[in-house]
């Protein structure tokens, strides 16, 4: 969940719980009754955001070990593809210095 998505969900659950809580205290019910219905709304949402924060740490950790996997396979792949071009240095190093004793070698005569 990027963190903008989240800031919307957290700004859509507290405008909603606002407003219930507002219908709750204009509705034509005895002050227990009022209270009892403020205490269950604020515990259903104190639930939904847990259920929502539970999400959102899940989903975060996923990403990161999805990431950790792509980061991990992309250094493997740079140090393999180096050590390739390692090797291909070392090779054309040889052939030159093989070069270079050939010629030293025809001056020598």
């Amino acid at each position: 969940m990027t963190n903008d998505s989240g800031n919307v969900l957290l700004a859509l659950l507290t405008g909603a719980a606002i407003g219930a809580g507002f219908g709750i205290l204009y509705a034509p019910d005895k002050g227990t009754k009022t209270r009892k219905k403020i205490k269950e709304k604020a515990m259903e949402t104190k639930h939904e955001i847990s259920e929502r924060v539970s999400q959102a740490k899940e989903e975060l950790t996923k990403t990161a070990n999805d990431k950790k996997v792509e980061f991990e396979q992309k250094l493997e792949d740079t140090i393999s593809n180096m050590s390739y071009k390692a090797d291909d240095i070392i090779v054309s190093l040889e052939r030159k210095l093989e070069e270079l004793k050939e010629k030293n070698a025809q001056l020598h005569k």
